[in-house]
């Protein structure tokens, strides 16, 4: 199967088995079976083995997976191993939690550039790096040729900051706007961050739960 023909939600599940498989390194595991696996993740046995089968064949008849290998042909087939320089847009109290608290050079990610509208912000530093002004945005792109946005902006702005950063080059964002990006640049990727949504979505789970 080509990559291309990957379903989403195998795609989605990538991302868990390597946590999982991360998780289960740091308890001394060396290997283990499919079975055992999807015990432990709550999936099939069929699930883990068909998710795998999509990318190659990891594991061993009679001996199951090496867990440190196939963490790594995971890590491998998420692109964990290169590195995508992104820029930061928007460091209220939502960017500046996420350019703090998340260490982005273990997930591909390199943020080389912080930018803000906000002049009381702008000098400040995150990690080494100064915060500049939205208005230098065109020449930093230009000059250092960033792949990927993180938009922490509200959703009124983002059209705009959106339309300008496509054109500038980036081909990826990590969107906590609320603005659909996708529908006006398909050609796009764009992963889509809505708190709000999976709070409703705990929500409506507790209010069904004995239904």
């Amino acid at each position: 199967m080509g990559k291309a023909n990957i379903s989403n939600p195998v795609i989605r599940r990538l991302p868990r088995y390597y946590r999982f498989l991360g998780e289960l390194k740091s308890k001394g595991f060396t290997r283990i079976s499919s079975g055992e696996l999807s015990r432990r993740m709550g999936l099939t046995a069929s699930q883990v083995r068909q998710d795998f089968n999509c990318f190659g064949e990891f594991g061993q008849q009679g001996y199951g997976y090496n867990v440190d290998i196939l963490q790594s042909e995971i890590g491998a087939i998420l692109g964990l191993n290169k590195m995508h320089k992104a820029v930061l847009i928007g460091v209220g109290n939502l960017g500046r939690a996420v350019a703090q608290h998340i260490n982005f050079n273990l997930f591909g990610f390199q943020i080389i550039g912080y930018f803000e509208q906000k002049e009381s912000l702008i000098g400040q530093m995150i990690k080494n790096t100064p915060i500049r002004n939205i208005r230098d945005l065109d020449e930093f792109c230009r000059e250092n040729k960033p792949e990927v946005a993180v938009l922490c902006i509200p959703k009124e702005g983002a059209k705009v900051i959106s339309e300008q950063l496509v054109r500038l080059g980036i081909k990826g964002f990590w969107n906590f706007s609320h603005y659909d990006i996708s529908l006006n640049y398909p050609e796009v990727q764009v992963e889509n961050v809505h708190i709000n949504d999976s709070l409703m979505t705990l929500s409506y789970k507790l209010n069904n739960l004995d239904k």
